[in-house]
């Protein structure tokens, strides 16, 4: 029970990799409340793990706001909360697919900053968790919209780490390689056996990440084992950066 007495709060937590850490963290003694967009997936997850859900638009203000505002204590805040667009060229991307994107890779995590770290500084640290990906480190052609907001996210992390650590602050990311998550199909341009072999092949230990690869490795970043690390973006893709 290395979780005891923590609270922590995962967005985007009702499915794939955010489902999977929140789940790890409640099986750890952690306090976890899910935040979610999806009403009817947030309410499941939230019944099959005995843990807190709260509705939240992670792109709005006020809906961040009151997410944050809504909870007593947060030692953990993960912003896993993700999107892609569909395998293009960059000057093909419509408008509408790119201020999506830009809303729930970017924009969310300066919201949630904007709230987490006031109320983490009040108690005097905590350990805020960044989900971003490979893609911001080994970008893949077709997705330089996503690509270059995962990037955003690994600069956002490294930035943040310097700045907050006098505050005990620690802040870190994770890269995972694509995954058995519901962004899968659209990462590909299709969910089909071709498209994963194809891809597959680019992965050295030849499979995909699995939300259970990404828990384990939140779960040590968020720890005291991981108390000297901050600034960390740390790929958990199989070798694929390499």
């Amino acid at each position: 029970m290395a979780y005891k007495n923590r609270f922590a709060v995962v967005t985007g937590g009702a499915s794939g990799f955010g489902y999977g850490i929140a789940a790890a963290f409640a099986a750890r003694g952690a306090n976890v409340v899910i935040a979610d967009i999806n009403d009817e997936l947030g309410t499941k997850a939230a019944q099959e793990l005995k843990v807190g859900f709260v509705h939240c638009d992670v792109s709005d203000n006020d809906s961040v706001s009151a997410l944050i505002d809504g909870q007593q204590k947060i030692d953990i805040f993960v912003n896993n909360a993700g999107v892609t667009h569909f395998p293009m060229p960059a000057e093909e991307v419509e408008e509408d697919d790119f201020e999506r994107v830009f809303r729930i890779n970017m924009k969310s995590v300066f919201l949630t900053s904007k709230y987490v770290i006031p109320k983490m500084k009040a108690t005097d640290g905590g350990v805020i968790l960044n989900i971003a990906s490979t893609a911001g480190v080994s970008p893949r052609p077709g997705l330089s919209w996503y690509n270059a907001s995962k990037g955003w996210m690994i600069t956002a992390t490294r930035s943040l780490a310097v700045e907050l650590a006098p505050h005990h602050i620690r802040v870190n990311a994770i890269n995972p390689v694509a995954g058995e998550t519901p962004l899968l199909a659209t990462f590909l341009g299709g969910d089909t056996v071709e498209n994963r072999e194809k891809f597959l092949k680019t992965i050295p230990l030849g499979r995909f990440s699995t939300p259970d690869d990404i828990a384990n490795a939140a779960c040590f970043l968020c720890s005291e084992d991981a108390d000297m690390l901050t600034g960390v973006t740390l790929e958990v893709d199989g070798g694929r950066c390499i």
